[in-house]
């Protein structure tokens, strides 16, 4: 019994080792000090939730980044306000846009003059944040530029290509506004903690269940061994085990590749990737299907043996739910 405590303590510090180190590569800030810092251009890189409705009706949901500069942004949702969402005019916002604004966010391209500059003509046309849209379908970190006018009292953001593409083709004949926030992330993360509970528990479970099941099969074979019994012996002997004994050494190892699969699925994120992560997939639920209809025809053959009326009675429910599909 010790042997199996111990190897479940074992496993369950491998568990809290690897899921220490995930729960803390998916942080919504991003620490960067290559970035140049100085007053005014110190802001975090943190990521923003832009949701936008289209004629007052909630449509999709972008993901952009806080520049190094500008106004920090409300943590809640509900604490953001909606805004009308305004295109520049010159598009590229290098100089004080022609349209005047009262206080909408306006939607802005990347390029031509550098990110302050656009964030100062956008403050100047009284816009309440700045949306730049980067030439890329990836976000690019706002750094400031030296001798840059800092005093920016406006919130800028950055979003990819295809959600300004998107913005743009939702505002040629739709009212369009947005809101802006980036949430915290929380001290303690109720997913994290479930899946915790999960794995630590399925470890548990399985380290106990594996010591009472030694337990009961060295009481048994005392009881064999008092009675004497050929008889008993042989009826004991047919079957499969029904069980699958996990040792250390296994456990361990699916830790190791389980989160070097991790790393590659972050790293490679791409839609070939995502195929072969579904094909593994169904292998792994082809494999596990089949060793959970081996040890159920496997039982169906021994209690076909030892009670064969109730055998019978399954045998005839099979026949009526197959018959009507096999016309």
């Amino acid at each position: 019994m010790d042997m199996y405590i111990d190897r479940a303590v074992c496993i369950i510090f491998m568990v809290l080792l690897s899921s220490s180190g995930f729960g803390l590569a998916g942080d919504i800030v991003h620490e960067d000090d290559v970035a140049p810092k100085r007053p005014g251009c110190d802001n975090k890189f943190v990521l923003v939730k832009v949701p936008i409705w289209v004629n007052g009706v909630q449509s999709n949901e972008y993901v952009g980044v806080g520049g190094r500069f500008g106004l920090n942004l409300e943590s809640k949702e509900k604490h953001a306000n909606h805004t009308r969402l305004a295109l520049a005019d010159p598009p590229d916002c290098c100089r004080t846009p022609k349209n005047k604004l009262k206080g909408e966010v306006i939607l802005v391209y990347r390029g031509n003059c550098s990110f302050t500059t656009k964030a100062n003509a956008a403050e100047e046309a009284n816009a309440s944040a700045i949306l730049i849209i980067n030439n890329e379908t990836e976000l690019f970190k706002m750094v400031c530029e030296a001798n840059a006018d800092l005093d920016i009292k406006i919130p800028a953001v950055m979003l990819p290509q295809d959600a300004g593409e998107n913005l743009e083709g939702f505002m040629g004949n739709s009212t369009v506004s947005v809101a802006l926030y980036s949430p915290k992330r929380p001290a303690v993360d109720i997913a994290e903690v479930f899946l915790w509970l999960m794995a630590v528990g399925t470890i548990l479970c399985g380290s106990f269940w594996s010591a009472w099941t030694a337990r009961e099969a060295a009481i048994e074979q005392d009881k064999l061994l008092k009675d004497a019994s050929e008889e008993y012996l042989l009826t004991e002997g047919v079957g499969a085990s029904g069980f699958v004994d996990i040792n250390t050494t296994s456990a361990v190892l699916f830790v190791v590749f389980a989160s070097c699969f991790l790393v590659m699925l972050y790293e490679f994120m791409s839609a070939k990737f995502i195929v072969v992560l579904v094909v593994l997939f169904c292998i792994g639920g082809v494999e596990g299907l089949q060793t959970c209809f081996v040890a159920l025809l496997s039982w169906y053959v021994y209690s076909s043996s030892l009670y064969p009326s109730a055998n019978m009675l399954v045998h005839r429910y099979c026949m009526c739910m197959v018959l009507p599909f096999a016309s």
